[in-house]
């Protein structure tokens, strides 16, 4: 299968042609707040690229949430464009899922943790994905095996956790090239998605911040 794939649920933008579960090309950009401006100039190179390389392109893979409320719709518009353009079906994958994928590990307790503000994470728990106020370890997990923990809400924690079975793995941020790895692995069976009705997966309500600008509320 060659999926191009989409991750758009935290500051960093991605998008990458996977072939067989091995990512083939990646276009990234860290700096934030750049993703209605570079998806489409990312997804346009990358089909560029598939023409020149007489690849036709099998499905979309996107990276289904939580995070960003407004990243996720900027991914998940552009996936499903895509999809009814191409003609082929939509993968959504978990971005917990994929953040543990870029982590590289694979023993221990991984907790995933996607920033929601203050001292609240998106994580992983017990294969349930939830919305943690973080107080402590013992909010996340009581037990002794060796933990570790990352994403874009793990240096805010790294505050308050003081147990030595629990380390911090810095600057791990979910990418385009691991969403496609998972979709290609069976995470999610193409059939379940109905793309008229799809929606991301924001797991909270959003809640728009009261306008500062004189004359708006």
């Amino acid at each position: 299968m060659i999926a191009i794939s989409i991750e758009t649920s935290t500051t960093v933008c991605s998008a990458a042609i996977v072939k067989d579960g091995e990512p083939i090309k990646q276009c990234i950009n860290y700096e934030g707040s750049n993703h209605a401006r570079l998806l489409p100039l990312y997804i346009e190179e990358l089909l560029a690229y598939a023409r020149e390389q007489g690849m036709h392109i099998d499905a979309v893979a996107l990276s289904e949430g939580p995070g960003s409320y407004t990243g996720l719709r900027i991914g998940a518009s552009t996936a499903k464009g895509l999809c009814y353009g191409l003609n082929v079906p939509l993968i959504p994958v978990p971005t917990l899922a994929v953040l543990c994928e870029a982590s590289g590990v694979k023993e221990g307790v991984l907790i995933p943790m996607i920033d929601a503000r203050r001292m609240e994470i998106y994580t992983m728990l017990d294969g349930e994905t939830r919305a943690v106020v973080v107080e402590n370890e013992d909010s996340l997990y009581a037990g002794d095996q060796e933990v570790y923990y990352f994403g874009d809400g793990a240096a805010k924690c790294a505050k308050v956790f003081t147990k030595p079975n629990w380390h911090y793995i810095p600057d791990i941020v979910p990418e385009a090239q691991y969403v496609g790895t998972l979709a290609e692995s069976g995470m999610r069976t193409v059939e379940s998605v109905d793309l008229a009705y799809y929606e991301p997966f924001y797991l909270k309500e959003f809640v728009a911040a009261q306008s500062h600008v004189k004359g708006l509320k």
